[in-house]
């Protein structure tokens, strides 16, 4: 079987670091994979790096139809069985319609919980013939915008222990950050915009005084100046750090006492699952796909979304109490490996591909 999957995101973020893990997998059972990236993308890198077959094409998001046009091109050219669109940057509407131009079968992934409109959901998914929801709740999401309940599949993202393997260097990560001993070392990730709260975790920081923690931010995005803006008005600057996109997050988590997720709409959080992974507890907003990715009391504290008194007080709970940590880091760990492991996600997608190719 030869899947073609079109992820056009600039950067190695949670999505598509997804992709990469389940064309991996899929070739490692035997299946022949092409990634069409968008060129001198973090993705590109990261696939070629993992040995997987890259295409690039220019796209400049949705209103951009000659990407439909090249993709079309590059699909009579390589003729693959099945397409996989997994991006919203032009990928989803715009991947359906080359495909379905050159009268292959697609599927998408869809990875946000962002709402619809009726008209909007059946015009960008027409053209598939299953939509992959990453969580009961984007599937809930896709119903409630009038997606047909046969069209919709459920197959969870998935987290790999590999970058974990090996016990993260701890000292060294506090000494890369300035995590004095005897402070507890917080970590926060995810895109620097407005729905992944970090405003509101620095709110919730700025009322702990004991115990001492240091909070390390990773990530990019456009709200960088105005979050730099909040810790100096905070006087924040000696307790949090925004340390930018970094491409060895995974190996560095480990290194951590818990991860703060304050995101108050969320698709599902692969970075909660990658903590779980990497045996930290979780912190987070009770949003809707964190209610998946975390086991409320079980692996972390899930609090009411937006709530910073809550949010402050789970933080200074979990910081004062490292063997409840280490409970929750463990069992955490376990449900990933029962729950979410890469080759059970790789297993659906290939059952589903098949499916779709018996019609």
């Amino acid at each position: 079987m030869k899947i073609l999957h079109v992820e056009t995101g600039r950067h190695f973020y949670g999505g598509a670091q997804q992709v990469v893990w389940l064309a991996g997998g899929l070739l490692r059972r035997g299946s022949d994979n092409l990634l069409v990236c968008t060129p001198d993308s973090a993705v590109a890198e990261a696939a070629t790096a993992a040995g997987i077959a890259v295409a690039t094409l220019p796209c400049a998001g949705d209103l951009d139809l000659s990407f439909a046009w090249r993709l079309r091109q590059l699909l009579q050219k390589e003729r693959p069985d099945i397409v996989h669109c997994h991006s919203r940057r032009g990928a989803d509407f715009l991947g359906g319609q080359a495909a379905a131009m050159a009268g292959i079968p697609a599927v998408l992934s869809r990875r946000v919980d962002s709402p619809h409109s009726r008209l909007g959901a059946a015009l960008r998914y027409r053209a598939f013939r299953k939509v992959i929801a990453i969580s009961a709740h984007v599937a809930a999401v896709l119903e409630d915008a009038g997606l047909q309940r046969d069209k919709l599949v459920v197959i969870r993202s998935a987290v790999t222990s590999e970058p974990m393997r090996e016990p993260a260097d701890t000292a060294e990560v506090r000494r890369q950050f300035g995590i004095e001993p005897g402070v507890v070392a917080l970590a926060s990730a995810g895109q620097l915009i407005a729905r992944k709260g970090h405003g509101l975790l620095l709110q919730a920081l700025a009322g702990i005084r004991s115990p001492s923690c240091k909070l390390v931010i990773f990530g990019a995005g456009p709200l960088r100046d105005e979050l730099q803006n909040d810790v100096a008005r905070l006087k924040l600057a000696d307790r949090v750090s925004l340390a930018g996109f970094r491409d060895d997050f995974d190996r560095l988590l480990g290194g951590f006492d818990m991860l703060v997720h304050p995101a108050t709409r969320e698709g599902l959080g692969v970075v909660m699952l990658q903590a779980a992974a990497a045996a930290l507890p979780v912190v987070a907003f009770d949003a809707a796909g964190a209610r998946e990715a975390v086991a409320n009391g079980e692996s972390g504290l899930l609090v009411p979304a937006q709530d910073v008194p809550a949010l402050r007080a789970a933080i200074v709970e979990l910081a004062g109490d490292p063997g409840r940590r280490l409970r929750l880091g463990a069992a955490g760990r376990q449900r990933m490996r029962r729950e979410f492991a890469v080759s059970d996600m790789v297993d659906a997608h290939l059952e589903l591909y098949q499916s779709v190719l018996r019609g």
